[in-house]
C-alpha cells in the first residue's frame, strides 16, 4: 500500500469496471521512477505505454502483463516527429471496462507532458475510477541533469513554453520578460524558437542551453546564446541531420550561462559518461558490476562468454550431496556463484533445503559467493579477510586438528576447469578433499551479428576482462576488439592472455576484484577527460577517436 494512502487498485473488488493509473515515467532515466509508480506497475494487468518509455516501465511489471501496441497515425505530425497515439483512449477504456487494472504510462509527468488529460476525462465520463501518479516532468528533470538550475536565491520567474503549440501572445509575454524560459521543442526547431524570443524582445546575447536525450547516457548539451545557437549547432555538425526531429529542452536565461554550467554539469561530467562498456559475463554475474558502471555514467552491454552445464556424469555429485546429509564432511567450500547454484539445484532435486547444512562449516571464496549463499539461507562461516581468491581463502583456512575437528574431510564442488590451488592447499593443511565436478563451463554461443560487428569495428569504448578464459572465449566467439577500444584486465595473468591475443592492455586492476577493475576504468576515464580539458580539446569517447594514437597501460 502506498504511504500516501490506499489507491483504488488496492481494492479491485470495489469496481467492476477495473481501474486506471495514469503514470509519469519521467524524462528517460529509469532511476527517476517513483516508488508509487513501481507499486502500480507491479499490480497492472494491462500496460499501455508510449514507445519511448516502454523500456523504462516494462521491467517493473509482473510477468504476463499485457502490453498492447499503440498505433501511430496522423501523417503530418509523424513527418514533423510528433507522433499522435490514436488508440490510447480506446485501449485504456476497453481494458478497464473489462475489469482489469490498467497502467497508462507517459513520458515525463501526466499533467504536464503529453495529452493524458483527455484520457482522464474519458475515464471520468465513463465512471471508471482512476488515479494519477506524478512523474518527474521533462522540463524539470532535463535541466537538472544538464546542470542548469531554474531558480536561485533571487527567485526569478520560470516560464514553460511548448514551441509546437505556443501562440504569438505566448512568445510576446515570455520574450518581454526576464523570466527563465524552459522551451520544449525539437533539435531542428531550436533556432526558430530562439528567433521568436529575440523578435519578442529578448537580447540576442541571452545565454541558452539545448539538451537532447536528457537524463539518459545519450544526453548531450550545447551552450550558446539566442543569437548564436544556429551557428553553434551547424559548426558542431549537429544540423542539418535526419535526427533533427529529436525532442530537446532549451533553457533561456542567465542561469544557463556557460561559466555556471561548467561547474554544475554533474551528469555529463561523470568519468565514463556515455561509454559503451562490454562486460563479458552473464546478466546474473554482471548485475552488480553493471550497476557500478552505470554509476560512473557508462552503458554496460553484457555478453556471456561461457555457458554453464551439468557434469557429464552426475553420480559423483549425487554421492557428495548425500554425504552432506549423512555427516561425511566437516567443511564445504564454495568457489563461485555457479557452485552455489549447482548444489542448490541438487538439493531441490532431493527435496532438501538450507537446513541440510546444519553442523557443517561453510566457506565462500568472496563476497559475491557469500551473497549467493545468504540468498539460499546459509550464512558462511569463512570468507577471506584479504584477497578474494582461492589463495586468500587458504590464508584464513584453519589447519586440520584431530582434537577439535571430528571429521577431516572437505567437500569442494567446483567447475571442471578449476585450478588445483585450493585442493593442494587444503591437503597441505591436513584435510582430505572430495574434489567434485559440480558443473561444466563451455564456450557460449556467439552474440548477435550487430554486437560482433561493434566489437570488431570499434563500437565499444571499453571491454572488461575478468579472467583469461573471458579473453579467449570472447575472441573465439566474437573476434578481437578494435584497437580504439580500451582494454581493462583484472590481473597480470589476464593481461598476459590479452596481450598474447594481440590486445594492448590500457588498465590493470590493482586487486583481483571486478569492482576494483571497474573503479580503475573509471579513474582512467577521469584522467582522460581531464587531459582533454587541459589541452582545450573536446571530451570524446574512445569509440569517437581516430585510430592510430598509441596509449600506455595505466595501473591504479
Amino acid at each position: 500500500m502506498s504511504p500516501t494512502g490506499p489507491a483504488a487498485s488496492d481494492f479491485p473488488a470495489l469496481s467492476a469496471q477495473g481501474h486506471v493509473t495514469f503514470l509519469g515515467a519521467g524524462p528517460g532515466d529509469p532511476g527517476l521512477l517513483t516508488l508509487r509508480a513501481v507499486e502500480a506497475l507491479a499490480s497492472a494487468d494491462v500496460l499501455v505505454a508510449e514507445p519511448e518509455v516502454l523500456g523504462v516501465v516494462r521491467c517493473h511489471a509482473r510477468a504476463g502483463v499485457s502490453t498492447p501496441e499503440l498505433a501511430i497515425v496522423d501523417a503530418q505530425s509523424t513527418a514533423a516527429g510528433v507522433p499522435v497515439l490514436r488508440d490510447a483512449v480506446n485501449l485504456v477504456m476497453e481494458a478497464a471496462k473489462g475489469g482489469r487494472r490498467v497502467v497508462r504510462a507517459v513520458s515525463g509527468d501526466p499533467g504536464l507532458d503529453g495529452n493524458a488529460g483527455a484520457e482522464m476525462l474519458a475515464c471520468a465520463t465513463a465512471g471508471i475510477p482512476f488515479e494519477v501518479v506524478p512523474g518527474v516532468a521533462n522540463v524539470v528533470g532535463v535541466p537538472a541533469y544538464a546542470g542548469v538550475p531554474l531558480r536561485d536565491a533571487q527567485g526569478a520567474d520560470v516560464r514553460f513554453v511548448d514551441a509546437r503549440t505556443a501562440s504569438d501572445r505566448c512568445w510576446t509575454e515570455v520574450g518581454s520578460s526576464d523570466a527563465t524560459a524552459v522551451v520544449s521543442t525539437t533539435l531542428d526547431a531550436v533556432a526558430s524558437a530562439a528567433g521568436e524570443l529575440v523578435s519578442a524582445g529578448r537580447k540576442p546575447d541571452t545565454p541558452l542551453t539545448v539538451t537532447v536525450a536528457g537524463t539518459t547516457t545519450r544526453q548531450r548539451t550545447w551552450t550558446a546564446t539566442l543569437g548564436t545557437i544556429a551557428q553553434v549547432l551547424k559548426q558542431a555538425k549537429i544540423l542539418p541531420s535526419p535526427d533533427g526531429h529529436q525532442p530537446v529542452i532549451a533553457v533561456v536565461g542567465e542561469r544557463s550561462a556557460a561559466a555556471q554550467r561548467d561547474q554544475l554539469a554533474w551528469f555529463e561530467s561523470k568519468p565514463l559518461f556515455g561509454w559503451k562498456v562490454l562486460v563479458p559475463r552473464t546478466k546474473e554475474q554482471a548485475a552488480s558490476l553493471s550497476d557500478q558502471l552505470r554509476s560512473y555514467g557508462a552503458v554496460p552491454h553484457e555478453v556471456p562468454t561461457i555457458a554453464v552445464e551439468p557434469p557429464r556424469t552426475p553420480q559423483q555429485m549425487e554421492r557428495a550431496v548425500k554425504g552432506l546429509v549423512t555427516g561425511r564432511y566437516e567443511w564445504i567450500a564454495f568457489t563461485s556463484v555457479n557452485a552455489v547454484k549447482a548444489v542448490r539445484e541438487k538439493f531441490e532435486e532431493y527435496g532438501l533445503d538450507a537446513r541440510a547444512f546444519a553442523g557443517i562449516k561453510v566457506a565462500a571464496v568472496g563476497e559475491q559467493t557469500a551473497t549467493a549463499l545468504v540468498d539460499f539461507g546459509v550464512k558462511p562461516d569463512l570468507v577471506p579477510s584479504g584477497e578474494q581468491s582461492a589463495a586468500g581463502l587458504l590464508e584464513d583456512w584453519p589447519p586440520y586438528d584431530p582434537v577439535f575437528d571430528p571429521i577431516d574431510r572437505v567437500f569442494l564442488p567446483r567447475a571442471d576447469i578449476a585450478t588445483e590451488t585450493l585442493v593442494a592447499g587444503l591437503i597441505e593443511l591436513g584435510w582430505e578433499v572430495d574434489d567434485v565436478t559440480a558443473y561444466r563451463t563451455v564456450r557460449a554461443s556467439p552474440p548477435p551479428a550487430d554486437t560482433r560487428e561493434a566489437i570488431k569495428g570499434g563500437g565499444f569504448d571499453a571491454v572488461l576482462f575478468t579472467s583469461s578464459s573471458t579473453v579467449r572465449n570472447l575472441v573465439g566467439i566474437a573476434g578481437k576488439p578494435h584497437n580504439v577500444t580500451v582494454i581493462a584486465c583484472i590481473g597480470p595473468a589476464t593481461a598476459k592472455t590479452a596481450e598474447e591475443h594481440g590486445l594492448r592492455v590500457d588498465v590493470l586492476s590493482p586487486e583481483p576484484s571486478v569492482h576494483k577493475l571497474a573503479e580503475a576504468l573509471a579513474e582512467f576515464g577521469e584522467r582522460r577527460r581531464e587531459a582533454a580539458k587541459e589541452a582545450g580539446d573536446p571530451v570524446t569517447r574512445p569509440s569517437e577517436r581516430r585510430p592510430g594514437a598509441r596509449r600506455r597501460r595505466t595501473t591504479t
